[in-house]
C-alpha cells in the first residue's frame, strides 16, 4: 500500500455527486489511487442545473495547497473550476513553489450550453498564469473556441485552433470534439505533432460530469507513469464504460457510474 499512487484535484464542490471534486475523487479511486483535493468553490447544483456558487477565500485555498503538498506530495495534479482571479493566482504561486507535476487543468470556462461561467480577467489570468503550467490542457469546443477566438465546426477547424492556443499556451492541448459537425473525434497537439482519437457517440443522455472525470482519468494514468498518448486513450476508455452503464438519476442530465468496472 506504500507504493499507493496520489492524485490532488483542485476544483469545486458538486453537492449531487456527478461533477466536480466528487466526481474526481471517484475517478481517481476508480483506478486504485489515493485522491486529495483543494476545494475552490462550493455550488449548489443538482443535474437540472447550477442554482449558487460560494467561492473558498484565496487563503484558505492557499493553506489547503500548502497542508497537501507539505505532508502527502501527489504524483499528478488536476484542476478544475477555479472561480475567480485571486484564487487562479494562488494556485499558479503553489504549484510552481512546490513543483508539481503531471498537471491536467481543464479550463471550466463555458457550460456545454455555451454559458460564460468565468469573469474575463480571471479568463485571462487563467490563460496567462496557470494554464501554461499544465502537462495537457482539456478544453471543450466552447472553450477551446474562446481561447482561439473563432468557430469550430470541424476537424479541420481544431487543427487549426489547436495551433494558434499554443501560441499563447505553450503546453499540449486536448480539444474534444464530442459536438463537431462531421465527427466526435478528440484532437491531441503535443507541440506539433497531431494525435486523433475517436470518438465513441454513446446514446445515453446522462453524461453529468464528463469533463471533470476525463480529465481526472488522464492525470490518474499519468500519475501511473503512462505517457500522454497512452494516457488519454485509457481515460477515454474509462469514460467510455461509466457511460455505457447507463446509470439514470435525477431529473436532468445525469451523472456517470464511475465505479461501473468494480
Amino acid at each position: 500500500m506504500n507504493e499507493m499512487k496520489k492524485v490532488l484535484t483542485i476544483a469545486g464542490s458538486d453537492c449531487s455527486g456527478g461533477a466536480g471534486i466528487q466526481a474526481d475523487i471517484k475517478t481517481i479511486t476508480a483506478h486504485k489511487m489515493y485522491a486529495m483535493s483543494a476545494i475552490t468553490a462550493l455550488t449548489a447544483q443538482n443535474t437540472t442545473g447550477v442554482y449558487g456558487i460560494l467561492d473558498a477565500g484565496v487563503d484558505f485555498v492557499g493553506r489547503q495547497l500548502d497542508c497537501i503538498f507539505q505532508d502527502i506530495y501527489p504524483d499528478a495534479v488536476k484542476i478544475g473550476m477555479v472561480a475567480n482571479k485571486e484564487i487562479i493566482e494562488m494556485i499558479a504561486h503553489k504549484l510552481v513553489e512546490y513543483k508539481a507535476k503531471n498537471i491536467v487543468a481543464d479550463p471550466v470556462m463555458v457550460s456545454t450550453a455555451g454559458s460564460r461561467l468565468m469573469e474575463e480577467d480571471a479568463a485571462n489570468t487563467l490563460i496567462e498564469k496557470l494554464l501554461p503550467l499544465a502537462t495537457v490542457i482539456t478544453p471543450n469546443l466552447a472553450e477551446a473556441e474562446v481561447l482561439c477566438g473563432f468557430a469550430i465546426k470541424t476537424k479541420e477547424d481544431c487543427i487549426k485552433a489547436a495551433q494558434t492556443i499554443s501560441q499563447k499556451i505553450p503546453t499540449a492541448i486536448l480539444i474534444k470534439g464530442g459536438h463537431l459537425e462531421d465527427t466526435a473525434d478528440d484532437l491531441l497537439w503535443d507541440h506539433g505533432e497531431i494525435h486523433w482519437f475517436e470518438g465513441k457517440r454513446i446514446d445515453n443522455p446522462n453524461t453529468h460530469g464528463t469533463g471533470c472525470t476525463l480529465s481526472s482519468a488522464i492525470a490518474s494514468n499519468l500519475a501511473a507513469g503512462h505517457d500522454l498518448v497512452t494516457s488519454i486513450k485509457n481515460a477515454k476508455d474509462y469514460i467510455t464504460g461509466a457511460l455505457k452503464a447507463n446509470l439514470d438519476l435525477g431529473k436532468g442530465s445525469g451523472p456517470l457510474n464511475h465505479m461501473y468496472n468494480l
